[in-house]
């Protein structure tokens, strides 16, 4: 069965049978990395542009990866040296990318809606790549397929996310896919952290952070986004690091066999000490190799479907 929409724009209310297609078809193509010829042909004759409009690494070159592992035609939009700068909408912006006849786009964009907004005005299939502190598939994906990789399941893990949640979009991606898996998700930060009324999606809220390793299975530890004024919730980043920071000693004191995931950037000795970032408890890398691989998922599901499949 395809997938049961046309775009990727976020985990809400993705039906669960989408989600592990994604997982399943994601086996596949991280197998298709550890080759020795890292490529095939799935996608060949296709165009993706990847329409960033915010400051990334992994997201962009995960994506762009994959792309060339499929054999698609990529290109690459800079929004800094972009019409926008002349004072093109961001419409007008689109609907010129569109006329060269592009299949998929992949959007960033520091306001939330963007990508929902592309729909309306693209016959491209369209993939969010984060949009403002809304959502952030693909990160979630890639998460949820590195859990499912260490434990074989994702059907009753505990599973902590661990920080800046209300300027996360990571975080909400992973509520809502995790808890559609079958999985028990609670968060853990400073209360400034913690948006109101957050349980009413059925999370547990912990302001404890050995309680929160001690009944958890799973640590998802957020990056404290200080360009998001993030930095003006808590006294300091030693305050912070002393409170909710994760460390080795703070591991050990709990007693308890955990697994560490990080998003990147780390900021190093605030959210999380350099020796669990590079310790044994952590699978960061292998979220980001993963990351490709998922992303493969999600650009060929999509890329395969025809205009009369889906939303």
């Amino acid at each position: 069965m395809p997938l049961s929409s046309r775009h990727l724009l976020g985990l809400q209310g993705v039906p669960r049978e989408d989600i592990q297609l994604i997982l399943d078809t994601a086996v596949t193509f991280r197998e298709v990395l550890e080759r020795p010829i890292k490529k095939v042909p799935t996608l060949q004759g296709k165009t993706v542009v990847n329409l960033f409009f915010e400051n990334s690494t992994r997201t962009r070159i995960s994506f762009e990866l994959a792309q060339k592992r499929l054999s698609a035609d990529t290109v690459n939009f800079s929004a800094s040296t972009s019409s926008t700068k002349k004072g093109e909408t961001f419409k007008d912006t689109v609907k010129n990318i569109e006329a060269m006849k592009v299949d998929m786009i992949v959007v960033r964009h520091a306001s939330a809606g963007v990508p929902q907004f592309l729909t309306r005005i693209s016959d491209a299939h369209v993939i969010n790549a984060g949009d403002g502190a809304h959502e952030h598939p693909t990160q979630a994906l890639l998460d949820m397929y590195s859990i499912r990789e260490k434990f074989g399941r994702l059907e009753g893990l505990k599973v902590c996310i661990v920080g800046d949640i209300s300027h996360s979009r990571v975080a909400l991606s992973n509520i809502f896919g995790l808890r559609a898996m079958g999985a028990e998700v609670s968060l853990c930060g400073p209360a400034t952290m913690i948006p109101r009324e957050i349980e009413k999606l059925g999370v547990k809220v912990i302001y404890n952070i050995d309680q929160a390793i001690r009944e958890n299975d799973v640590l998802n530890v957020l990056r404290i986004q200080l360009e998001r004024q993030a930095g003006g919730l808590f006294p300091s980043l030693r305050e912070y690091h002393n409170y909710f920071g994760i460390t080795s000693e703070r591991l050990e004191k709990n007693g308890k066999d955990i697994v560490i995931l990080h998003p990147g950037p780390i900021n190093r000795g605030v959210e999380i000490s350099s020796e669990v970032a590079d310790g044994p408890y952590q699978i960061i890398l292998d979220q980001v190799t993963n990351g490709v691989a998922v992303r493969m998922a999600v650009l060929y599901l999509l890329g395969t479907l025809n205009k009369a499949d889906g939303r």
